[in-house]
Order: structure tokens, then sequence, then C-alpha cells
């Protein structure tokens, strides 16, 4: 830990950042808030470490998901996108010592969001080209085998925490339904209040692309429908879902495909809520909640 702050404080006196502040903590990375030589806020990513593990994820190379970050943030800066634009990516050479990105800091007025301009926002998205990168959470190999890869991981997680759960959707059911994530749009998949920097509920910045994929809106809805479950995620699923179509087509609620998709997010919930953060309430509830899901899927 003290060889963290030491680098952080050398980078800080290189950068000549000034009044470093402790402005958020995840599972993988701390964030400080601090002031540039101009007096500018900036925002300070540090690695906890270079590899991490959690229930949903056992495997995290957050050096991996920092240079994402660091190419997906400059990308969209450049086609006129809402981000924190990203400054600088220090690498370390010693294991010991944390990946750093500097990146502008987006302040937030603490509005309502607007959940049907955000709509339109990430129609928008999911028109730009998308950026020359494997994205981190594909795990080498496509969109739809990810996600089916990792329903099942997290099911088998799910049932060694939760009594008389029942099988999994069968492999060939899954494949069949996650068949259509063959486009190219890049998809933001953690979009919740926390994520949304705002002005007079307008999104001023979309932040944290450790889970962006490329595929079909089909995903991106599944986890707004699941998130939007929540009130502290402040989404309004029918105001997104008027705003999208402004745009673009927003998927049917009864795809198969957004069902998949829909139960790939709530595995991911319920496992925090009952193992990253855990909740003795939502927890159980949201366990039942994908089981539901997942008894949809496999209906005649």
């Amino acid at each position: 830990m003290s060889e963290r702050f030491a680098v952080l404080d050398r980078l800080a006196e290189q950068w000549g950042l000034s009044g470093l502040e402790l402005v958020g903590k995840g599972l993988e990375f701390t964030v400080f808030r601090a002031l540039d030589r101009d007096g500018g806020p900036v925002a300070v990513r540090l690695a906890h470490r270079r590899f991490d593990s959690n229930a949903n994820d056992p495997h995290v190379d957050t050096r991996s998901l920092l240079v994402q970050e660091h190419a997906i943030a400059r990308h969209l800066a450049g086609h006129g996108l809402p981000v924190a634009r990203a400054r600088e990516l220090v690498l370390a050479d010693d294991p010991n010592s944390p990946d750093v990105l500097l990146s502008d800091y987006v302040d937030d007025d603490g509005s309502p969001l607007d959940s049907h301009a955000l709509g339109q926002l990430l129609a928008r998205l999911h028109e730009v080209p998308p950026p020359r990168l494997r994205p981190v959470a594909a795990e080498g190999g496509t969109t739809a085998e990810a996600i089916a890869t990792r329903i099942g991981r997290r099911w088998a997680e799910l049932a060694r925490r939760t009594d008389d759960l029942p099988e999994p959707p069968a492999a060939d059911v899954l494949a069949r339904h996650l068949a259509p994530l063959t486009g190219t749009s890049l998809l933001h998949l953690d979009v919740r209040s926390s994520n949304i920097r705002r002005h007079q509920g307008r999104t001023t910045a979309l932040l944290d692309w450790s889970n962006a994929l490329l595929g079909t809106s089909a995903l991106e809805f599944g986890r707004l429908a699941e998130y939007a479950r929540y009130p502290e995620n402040d989404l309004d699923l029918a105001a997104l879902r008027a705003g999208y179509a402004t745009v673009a087509p927003v998927p049917d609620e009864d795809d198969p495909c957004l069902l998949a998709c829909r139960l790939d997010a709530a595995l991911m919930l319920a496992l925090v809520f009952l193992s990253e953060a855990p909740d003795p309430t939502r927890g159980p509830t949201a366990a039942t909640h994908a089981r539901d899901l997942a008894q949809r899927l496999t209906r005649p």
C-alpha cells in the first residue's frame, strides 16, 4: 500500500498536481481528484493490484482494463462523445507498483438523470465506428461466446451460494439465443448513475469502460433492464427506450436474445449482492429473479 502511494506522490509532483483527494474506490481501482498546473480538475485512477479476482470475474487483468479505458476514451472523444478525456497512461515496470491513468475530471451537479436524452446518447454511441481493440470482457472470443461462457461460470458460482438452484439453460439453447450478437457497435454495459456525470440532467461523461464489448443493442438493453430494477441507478427504462427510438430501432422486450442478455446481467447482480456487496434482502431476491429469467428462456 505504501508503495502505491509513493508512486502516486511521485506522479503528482511530475504532473504538477495539487489537492489530491479520494473520490471513489471500487473492486479494482481507486480514484482521486486533483488540480493540474492550470487549476483544472483531473482524475487519477490507480489499480489496487496487477491481477485481481472476485465472484463474477475470477481473472481480472487491471492493466488491460486501464489500457482499454485509455484507448476507448481517446477514440470516443475524437468522435465528439461525452467521456472523461484520457491524458496519460503510466504502466509500471515494477510489479509491486500500480498502473495509473490520468484523465480529465468531469464535475456532476447531482441533478436527476434525463433518461430520454441518455437513450439518444446511447444510440449515437452504438453508431460510432468502434475502436480497433479486442475488448477485455470478450476473453479472447466472440461476444456471444463470452456471454455464454460467463453465464455458465456465474450460474455455477451462484449455485454454490444458493439452495436448490436448477441446472442452467442448456449450452445449445444459450448459443441459439445469443447468436444474433454479431454486431460491431461499441457497448458500454455499465450504464448507471455512478458512471454518469451530468449537468441539468444531461449526460456530460460516460465513465468506466471496463465492461465494454462489441455487439448489438440487445446486449446493452439487457444490462439496462436489470440495472433499472434498482432505484440508485437512476434509470427510467421506458424513457431510455423512447429516447433511443428517436435515433435507432429498439430491441423488442421479449426478444430471446435480450432475455439471454438480461440473464447475464441478473447473474452478475445476484453475485454482487451475495458476495461482493452482501445484502441479506437483495441477494436472495436477485438469485430468484435470475432463476426466473432462466426459466423464461427455456420455456417451450
